[in-house]
């Protein structure tokens, strides 16, 4: 399928990790900037090498602001599967389109780049000398050139079989980076309030982008826990809201969970983490409540909603209850704050928090959140459903060898009604994944076998 004449082609290249959320990453950016994916963008797989139409390089600028996936992006000039392709298509390549960036007042510079080889200096030198037909007629400059040039040659997947020859070769204007050091200046390593679960930074980002969290959007955040998706998207210039049930974890009180650190300091909370990062003024608020049991007016206040529900591993599902609902000879945790504290079965946590989307969000809004799976029982029917929710996009995530978490992106299409509240628990789509209620136990099940085949494979 050929590209839209009326679109400018660039060229993605983007990083090696988190491959599944890549596609959905970009498709939302460009989205939220008025760009569009085309049918035949969507066959990349693995490769790092992405060629998309976008209307304008203002849009590509917008994508690799936000873009934590990509660590940069090319005008394409030209491409092939040989430098005789290459060359061809330079050569077919619009003239005028070259012209203001090869003029004799520019200075430039042209770089070598492979994916899966390392070549000599040499070699990058002969590659470059054979560029010399370009109408270049500017300076050179290594250090702070007007223009960058990148010849990208694509070795395939394998380092164990690296062809002599590249499989695709491309030639383009380098245009920006994308906001890959986000991952390591925001690492929760460097981070002041920590729990067992905080989302790793990259991911947080991620988690924005799919939720094409904006400026001035109102993001919340139901089971927030130390805050670390509100600092992510108060990066991108949100007004950031959460709630959770931990009293503790609310108000930086307790056993601290970093290491060689007994108990929290006192100006350890969610609003100091996004002072860290010069974000207080995005903070708007954070409460001790019960996301079963939401004490919200009705009415449409966010922009996106986007969380990490509890697993029931290393942070307890949990909701208010009365002591009637309470078994006999269970005490409370001394230290929840919590009156009465019962079990929150996965499936009705979901229920819970696809509800209160479709009741909260306004239309367009996207809800961004984490479904633990086990593997050898999932499939697709089991994605929670509602009917005034799009599915956007599903991406896996593996844990361990039997279990995952599927990140997923829903978008509000339609306008809440009371009548909705229930209508998908008749659905086919709800009930399959009330199997999953389970989930910590078949996790830790696959644990133990795990161990206990590692400690018969020692002792043989």
């Amino acid at each position: 399928m050929a590209l839209p004449s009326s679109l400018n082609r660039y060229l993605l290249l983007m990083a090696q990790e988190h491959l599944e959320f890549r596609l959905p990453e970009i498709k939302s950016l460009l989205s939220l900037f008025g760009g569009q994916f085309t049918s035949s963008q969507e066959t990349y797989g693995k490769s790092p090498f992405w060629i998309l139409s976008i209307p304008s390089e203002d849009i590509a600028r917008n994508l690799m602001k936000r873009t934590v996936c990509a660590k940069s992006i090319f005008e394409l000039w030209g491409h092939g599967k040989s430098p005789e392709e290459l060359y061809s298509s330079l050569k077919n390549y619009p003239v005028e389109k070259m012209v203001p960036f090869l003029h004799s007042d520019s200075t430039y510079k042209i770089k070598i780049h492979t994916f899966n080889k390392t070549l000599t200096q040499e070699e990058k030198v002969k590659r470059i000398d054979a560029l010399e037909f370009l109408p270049f007629e500017g300076k050179v400059n290594l250090k702070k050139p007007q223009h960058i040039f990148s010849v990208l040659e694509d070795y395939g997947l394998d380092p164990n079989h690296i062809p002599e020859n590249p499989h695709n070769i491309y030639f383009g204007r380098w245009i920006a980076d994308g906001q890959r050091d986000l991952i390591e200046s925001y690492s929760v390593k460097k981070r002041h309030f920590i729990g067992n679960t905080s989302m790793d930074a990259g991911l947080s980002f991620i988690m924005a982008n799919h939720g094409k969290v904006k400026e001035n959007d109102i993001v919340f955040d139901p089971f927030v826990g130390t805050g670390g998706l509100l600092v992510a998207s108060a990066h991108f210039g949100a007004y950031v809201y959460g709630t959770d049930i931990d009293y503790n974890t609310v108000h930086g009180l307790g056993k601290a969970s970093r290491k060689n650190q007994k108990w929290r300091g006192p100006d350890e909370n969610i609003r100091a983490n996004l002072r860290q990062y010069g974000l207080e003024k995005y903070y708007l608020d954070v409460l001790v409540s019960d996301a079963s049991k939401p004490s919200w007016r009705k009415g449409t206040f966010f922009d996106a909603i986007i969380t990490d529900p509890p697993y029931g591993i290393r942070e307890s599902t949990r909701r208010t209850g009365s002591q009637k609902e309470i078994p006999k000879g269970l005490e409370k945790c001394p230290e929840s704050h919590v009156p009465v504290s019962l079990s929150y079965h996965l499936s009705d946590m979901f229920f819970d928090l696809l509800n209160f989307a479709a009741e909260t969000l306004v239309l367009g809004g996207r809800l961004v959140y984490w479904l633990p799976v086990y593997t050898p029982e999932y499939t697709e029917e089991m994605v929670p459903w509602h009917p005034c929710l799009k599915l956007i996009s599903n991406c896996e995530q593996k844990l361990s060898s039997h279990t995952s978490r599927h990140l997923i992106t829903m978008e509000k299409v339609e306008e809440f009604e009371n009548r909705d509240q229930y209508s998908h628990l008749l659905s086919d789509h709800f009930l399959p994944y009330q199997g999953h209620n389970s989930f910590r136990e078949k996790y830790f099940s696959g644990v133990t076998k795990r161990i206990a085949k590692e400690e018969k494979s020692i002792q043989e």
